[in-house]
């Protein structure tokens, strides 16, 4: 048995398979999981668990190199993105369309689903190297 981090099985089996460059994706609620792609559902009931919960323990799990957002979350969750940027630090984040993001999301290796109900409350992290 794990002494901590992450417990969950399949969050760990999909964050112990990811490459350089390979993407994880963590949604809220809402965001359409295309076919093909793992689905890791978390979801209990509306709000539960939330984003951020999930979001922080998953990046302290793995390098990431970049982060990608949709620019929708500039204007309909301003809080969420300082929060996201905090999380951040010096890790740069790119912005593309909801529609591209969701483009984007096909090629995950995982995406992981939250009970979130804030708006563009989805994330994904591009996996980097630990070479230092």
């Amino acid at each position: 048995m794990r002494k901590n981090g992450i417990l969950n099985q399949e969050i760990l089996k999909a964050t112990g398979s990811l490459g350089h460059t390979d993407h994880l994706v963590i949604c809220d609620a809402g965001l359409p999981i295309p076919l093909g792609v793992e689905r890791i559902d978390l979801t209990v009931v509306r709000g539960l668990p939330r984003f951020l919960d999930v979001l922080k323990p998953v990046m302290a799990e793995i390098v990431v190199e970049k982060i990608i957002l949709a620019t929708e979350i500039k204007k309909a969750s301003p809080e969420l993105l300082a929060q996201i940027r905090e999380l951040a630090g010096a890790i740069p984040i790119d912005f593309v369309s909801h529609v591209e993001f969701k483009r984007l999301t096909r090629d995950a290796k995982a995406v992981i689903r939250t009970g979130e109900h804030t708006p563009y409350s989805n994330i994904i992290l591009q996996s980097g190297v630990d070479f230092s």
